[in-house]
């Protein structure tokens, strides 16, 4: 999940101090991705992305990148505005409206 790769692993405390968070937020994140299928994690064990968990991330990303480029670039918002912005938009738009987006920004040529 860090440091990338096909068989990636990672201890809780790694994603809490790569993200400035408490191991105790951690926890609670990986305990809703488990009930989701994104991760799998022994008792107390290595965290591991699933299928399902790298599927939903690759789209999670390009709706970011997707995001933060029609901002920065179509509508000139700075770059960490951007970035802060899309990061908000990107779970909260639906499939539906997504794929409308990347039609109309297609269009665009950025």
């Amino acid at each position: 999940m860090l440091g990338g790769g096909e068989d990636a692993h990672v201890r809780a405390v790694d994603i809490a101090e790569k993200l400035g968070v408490s191991k105790a937020s951690v926890s609670k994140a990986v305990s809703i991705l488990k009930t989701k299928g994104y991760v799998s994690q022994p008792y107390y064990g290595e965290i591991t992305l699933t299928s399902e968990g790298e599927a939903y991330g690759r789209k999670v990303l390009k709706r970011h990148e997707t995001l933060t480029l029609f901002l920065n670039k179509a509508l000139g918002i700075d770059r960490k505005t951007a970035e802060q912005e899309a990061c908000m938009m990107e779970h909260a738009i639906s499939d539906e409206s997504f794929e409308k987006w990347l039609v109309f920004i297609d269009s665009l040529d950025l």
